[in-house]
């Protein structure tokens, strides 16, 4: 018995879902090598002893060294705003016992709105290892240490770990003298203990702390540092005033603050010296002269000791990281708008045309639109988030990646070029899929469940397509908290999502969308043009990344796809089952995830332009040479690009203008991925393209306009030297 051409067609669907679900999985296995295989060398750590062989009954001192790299640091106990301490977790033998990491005071570094309490430089962290009585000499005592941290730029953040080994032999103490230097610069760099005693007093919105006792400080730098989260934030301006017998500090309390904690630990300190503080609680108190909580001398062991994983009953969980609201709300703005502009690219405006008329036709109640817009919607901004998750993840674990990171593997785009060649000939009639297409039959049986799947086939396929208003926006999840970059590229599937949303929820836009009619099948085909460019365009991009093989290569494979696809159409217009149809596509898509492409020749600047290969220490050259520079980040899949290449950039007259004036043009080409280039639009606070930068030979850098014309790179090649406009930075 002959299975019923519509059970099979309800069907299709679910492979479409499974090919989806593939695609993700081959992106996110993409991206996880190089993830894994990413190094760890921003802060260098070392560990050593005081002794090598240490006496039963005693306790050594063990010291770990950590040393940044130039313009790196590392974090306190209390990292502020932001930020991550040094974490060790210990494996020790029997007998033996190590206390808590003791760190030198910190300073203030304010960065994109956020304050943090920071290392800068090299730094080392004491400890004190125990070794009980019943030791005896000679025993081997092995440690290892693995340790957690975060290390920053001003820029980027990287979560780093290293495993550190030593091996100690219980003996007569006899200190290492080599060491020895070290652990005196460690001690003198610790807060002194037992010289200060704190009062704290609340008195409204403001705490107040009194320092009793003799300390050398410089008032103009002197600042409370407290060891734990939620007394007041890193950024709060401190009101610091000598009175009789030490200082008074009073600072605004955070927002959640408790009025009574128990306790405060904490390190006064300025850029030479630092002292540690310690009170044992404070309570509401009318603006009197007197605080009424005070504290005995405190010991820097004391004071801070693993502060921030003893929290406290007042302190409760730990805050997120406060973000630059007004940053953060012109980047979600900015990814709205993008999002908007993306739904006019070739390869998504077909999809969102196809699904908006698919409710006109299937004449679905209110309901049911409304149904199908919280699915779209919903299937569009989780693709987009889960986009922005990858990226945020992998730029944590030190993955240099930016928007539009899954275009630079010749793989990726060749899956994504095999799925726009299925949308085509989808539109063009060879076969028929209840996905995006104009019958909404199954659509309209499942719920939302098909436009969940078109809400993110539409955001996915729409990567290619980079538009206007996206660079700033995407850029901020480099300096806002995890949560705020989320919500960013949440934004970015919120504006695609967004004229189908509307439609589907204000019946009179609907009521405006054209009557169904025979025009709609012509109108379907004539859509599969700009997905078959789409297809074509990538096609492109995968020879210009692996050459003329690859892109051989690829075609073979999008004929077996297509061969496959014409297979299920021909036994879909029988009656017959479309299963057996698949075959060739399935095989298509397993051979472009497994297949290796050939290795893509080295990225060559265009020598009938006179460009240069971009990099940061050229680029420094030729400032530090007075040279004008124009520079083009741009890429071969980003659409953008290639349109600002031919209408302005490549044009004769610009690049006339260019020559006339000196200007010197240098290409960073994205395609493939470039850890520099990356690194070089992280430090200017973007992870996208395009992106242009000008520099003239006697004034300070200037971002041009995403959409380029010929007219305003011509205008700034001849402007005389030394004026200024309101692109300067």
């Amino acid at each position: 018995m002959k299975t019923p051409a519509r059970t099979m067609m309800d069907r299709i669907p679910r492979l479409a879902i499974r090919f989806f679900a593939l695609f993700a999985a081959a992106l996110l296995g993409f991206i996880a090598g190089p993830v894994a295989a990413q190094a760890t060398a921003n802060i260098n750590a070392s560990v050593l002893a005081e002794t090598s062989s240490p006496k039963a009954g005693t306790t050594t001192r063990i010291a770990i060294r950590m040393v940044p790299r130039t313009g790196w640091h590392g974090y306190w106990v209390n990292p502020g705003d932001s930020g991550l301490s040094v974490e060790a977790n210990w494996t020790v033998p029997d007998g033996v016992t190590i206390g808590d990491l003791r760190h030198p005071a910190p300073t203030l570094l304010k960065l994109a709105g956020l304050a943090s309490y920071v290392h800068k430089g090299a730094f080392t962290l004491l400890t004190d290892l125990n070794l009980n009585d019943d030791v005896a000499p000679g025993t081997a005592i092995p440690l290892r240490v693995n340790l957690s941290w975060l290390a920053c730029s001003d820029t980027l953040c990287v979560p780093e770990r290293a495993t550190l080994d030593l091996l100690l032999t219980a003996g007569d103490g006899t200190t290492n003298a080599a060491a020895a230097p070290v652990f005196r610069a460690a001690k003198a760099a610790l807060p002194v203990e037992g010289r200060l005693k704190l009062v704290v007093g609340r008195q409204g919105g403001d705490w107040r702390f009194d320092i009793d006792g003799e300390a050398r400080l410089d008032a103009s730098s002197v600042r409370l540092f407290p060891a734990q989260d939620g007394w007041f934030a890193a950024s709060a301006p401190q009101t610091v005033v000598r009175r009789e017998g030490g200082w008074r500090e009073t600072v605004a309390a955070s927002d959640n603050a408790a009025p009574t904690p128990s306790d405060f630990r904490g390190v006064f300190a300025d850029s030479k010296r630092s002292f540690a503080l310690m009170a044992s609680g404070a309570r509401e108190t009318p603006r009197a002269e007197a605080p009424v909580a005070q504290s005995a001398p405190a010991s820097t062991a004391a004071v801070l000791s693993n502060a921030v994983d003893k929290p406290t009953p007042a302190q409760g969980p730990k805050r997120a990281a406060p973000a630059d609201t007004r940053a953060f709300r012109i980047a979600l703005t900015g990814a709205i708008l993008g999002g908007l502009l993306l739904n006019l690219m070739p390869c998504v405006f077909p999809i969102l045309s196809l699904k908006a008329l698919s409710l006109a036709r299937s004449g679905a109640d209110r309901y049911t639109a409304k149904v199908e817009g919280l699915a779209y919607f919903a299937g569009s901004v989780a693709t987009t988030t889960a986009l922005g998750a990858i990226l945020v993840g992998a730029r944590a674990m030190g993955h240099d990646i930016g928007w539009s990171f899954q275009l630079q593997d010749p793989r990726m785009v060749l899956l994504l070029m095999l799925l726009s060649l299925a949308i085509a000939l989808n539109l063009a009639g060879l076969f028929e899929v209840s996905g995006p297409s104009l019958s909404g039959n199954w659509m309209t049986k499942k719920g939302g469940l098909g436009a969940f799947g078109t809400g993110a086939l539409a955001a996915l396929i729409a990567t290619p397509c980079s538009g206007p208003f996206m660079g700033v926006a995407l850029g901020a999840a480099l300096v806002l908290p995890v949560p705020a970059a989320l919500a960013v590229f949440a934004g970015l599937g919120l504006g695609m999502a967004l004229p189908f949303l509307l439609i589907a929820f204000v019946p009179r836009l609907q009521r405006w969308l054209p009557k169904p009619g025979a025009w709609m099948g012509t109108f379907r085909r004539i859509l599969s043009i700009p997905m078959l460019l789409t297809a074509i365009g990538l096609a492109w991009v995968l020879g210009r990344q692996s050459g003329v093989d690859g892109l051989a290569m690829g075609l073979l494979i999008a004929a077996l796809a297509a061969v496959g696809l014409w297979w299920v159409g021909l036994r879909q217009s029988g009656g017959r089952s479309a299963m057996v149809g698949l075959a060739p596509v399935m095989a298509a898509l397993m051979v472009a995830i497994a297949v290796e492409l050939p290795r893509p020749a080295a990225a060559t600047a265009p020598a009938d332009t006179g460009a240069q290969m971009f990099s940061e220490a050229r680029f420094s050259e030729l400032r530090a040479q007075g040279v004008p520079v124009f520079v083009d980040f741009t890429a071969d899949w980003c659409l953008v690009c290639q349109v600002n290449k031919r209408v302005a950039i490549d044009r004769a007259d610009t690049q006339a203008a260019f020559a006339k004036a000196g200007v010197t043009m240098l290409v960073a080409d994205w395609t493939r991925g470039d850890p520099e280039i990356t690194r070089f639009l992280a430090s200017r606070s973007r992870n996208s393209i395009p992106y242009y930068l000008y520099a003239p030979s006697k004034s300070p850098v200037r971002e041009l306009p995403q959409m380029l014309s010929s007219e305003m790179l011509i205008r700034l090649a001849n402007e005389s030297e030394g004026k200024t406009d309101d692109e300067h930075l």
